[in-house]
């Protein structure tokens, strides 16, 4: 059976009784009416726009984060109060961290909440509605931001009501901006060797091959560790990458032999590539080093680490690797998000005759 709980109200109680078969529980003390397919809808129907339905019970738990990155939420908790400023509550902290959220995830969504509960700081939390929201979106939009940013404020907010409170996401009807559908740049395998000559350092060399050669994230790069190069395999194991999974991509021989000279002059001691003082490279630092041998190598294309992998997969789909082992690869869930290089790939094109011609 369908459980409804409600405190008083000749509201809900008429309303109740226009659902199916509704009966009253003395043992449970709450109406009641079958649990089939398609009364969990009627109710939400029924009630759209009336009350908050709490459907957490019937809902399949997403599992939390496993990762064993700490989560850093204790900073936010430590700051020390500013004037007119409201802070980010408690319960949004804990339930991040109870989630263990990304660190990333944790700033971003605590900048976005901060940002919208300062938009209503003379209003309590729980009197903001849906109207207050839109509101808030649409002066995000007037102000030109990115479909991304309207995104992250969404799911910010959507947290709050959703997660902390325990507000059913179905009833939570926020519009959100139409998805952009954008084609990755990529640059040719010329000009990929040209930005490995203009790379005097060796370290910085590395860097580049990989993310090029192995189709690494930014991320997958400074998280990589001494013992996940498998030199007998010719394969690198990557941990914890986006969506907490593990996967395997491949690895050149050449950029073998350059790590090999390089880890006898650098001699890293956990990571592979560490900072001056020790410990995970910087991100901001393998951007640098990419864009500025670029810059030298004059290509035409904004050149970033995740250009080196779009460029990775579209090279190798346009040399015959069959799509499903470019996603085992690249580690894409779906591949549908994979395809999206055979609208690049210039073997796409090669057999289509310009009618032109």
């Amino acid at each position: 059976m369908i459980g409804i709980k409600f405190s008083p109200d000749k509201l809900i109680q008429g309303l109740i009784k226009s659902l199916p078969d509704p009966k009253w529980s003395k043992q449970h003390n709450m109406a009641y009416i079958p649990n089939i397919k398609g009364n969990l809808g009627i109710i939400f129907n029924t009630f759209k726009g009336t009350v908050w339905i709490n459907y957490n019970r019937f809902l399949t738990n997403r599992p939390i984060n496993t990762s064993n990155e700490t989560v850093d939420v204790e900073w936010f908790r430590k700051r020390k109060p500013i004037p007119e400023y409201r802070l980010c509550p408690e319960e949004y902290l804990l339930k991040l961290e109870l989630k263990r959220y990304a660190n990333s995830t944790v700033r971003t969504y605590v900048s976005f909440f901060e940002m919208f509960i300062n938009h209503y700081k003379d209003k309590e939390l729980h009197a903001i509605n849906e109207s207050d929201i839109r509101v808030f979106l649409q002066k995000l939009i007037h102000r030109n931001v990115s479909n991304s940013y309207l995104n992250q404020s969404i799911n910010a907010i959507k947290f709050y009501y959703e997660v902390v409170l325990g507000m059913p996401n179905r009833f939570y009807e926020i519009e959100r901006p139409r998805k952009e559908s954008k084609l990755p740049t990529v640059i040719s395998k010329e000009e990929v060797l040209s930005i490995l000559e203009h790379t005097h350092n060796l370290k910085h060399r590395c860097i580049i091959k990989l993310l090029y050669g192995s189709g690494l994230r930014r991320s997958e790069l400074i998280n990589l560790k001494l013992v996940d190069v498998d030199s007998k395999r010719m394969l690198i194991r990557v941990e914890d990458s986006k969506g907490n999974k593990d996967r395997y991509t491949i690895i050149s021989k050449t950029t073998l032999g350059d790590l090999r000279i390089y880890y006898k002059e650098w001699n890293p001691r956990e990571y592979l590539f560490e900072g001056q003082k020790g410990g995970k490279y910087s991100a901001v630092s393998v951007l640098k080093i990419v864009k500025e041998a670029a810059a030298r190598a004059r290509t035409k294309q904004t050149v970033t680490p995740h250009v080196l992998r779009h460029s990775f997969a579209t090279h190798l789909l346009e040399s015959g690797v069959d799509l499903r082992q470019i996603q085992v690869l690249l580690g894409h869930g779906s591949s549908k998000t994979t395809e999206i290089y055979t609208h690049v790939a210039t073997n796409t094109f090669k057999n289509i005759k310009n009618p032109l011609d």
